[in-house]
């Protein structure tokens, strides 16, 4: 009866100590930290955005199959929030998309990327790098 007793201490204890675990769990969930390459990569492409949508003013650009009919309501740096923390990438996937978005807009210099298509952009080249580097 003792080591019946005692079990059921034990597995009190147990459950107690998993409450307070998923609830640490739960706290450190809400309060996570963006990391320093988000806020990085949306400054980035805020800046080449709006450079971009001044010349597009200037001088007329071909419109791609990214291209929206207006610009998304989302700042860039709340879609790379939003994407860092439902998607569950990796901070490396958002340096690989920057790449790709690099090499997108250096070789394809008749579509560059302003507000219009920045966010399909973005979330098309984040895939793909998820694809290459997290994916098992």
């Amino acid at each position: 009866m003792q080591k019946e007793g005692r079990r059921c201490l034990i597995n009190t204890a147990s459950t107690q100590q998993t409450k307070v675990n998923q609830t640490r769990m739960a706290e450190l969930a809400e309060t996570t930290v963006m990391p320093k390459v988000i806020t990085f990569l949306s400054s980035l492409l805020q800046r080449v955005a709006e450079s971009n949508d001044l010349s597009q003013q200037l001088y007329p650009q071909k419109v791609s199959i990214f291209h929206g009919l207006s610009r998304p309501p989302i700042s860039i740096q709340n879609y790379l929030e939003r994407i860092f923390k439902y998607a569950n990438c990796s901070p490396s996937c958002f340096v690989v998309a920057y790449v790709y978005l690099d090499r997108f807009a250096q070789r394809q210099s008749c579509f560059p990327i302003n507000s219009f298509n920045v966010h399909r952009l973005l979330i098309t080249s984040v895939l793909i790098s998820v694809k290459f580097m997290d994916d098992m």
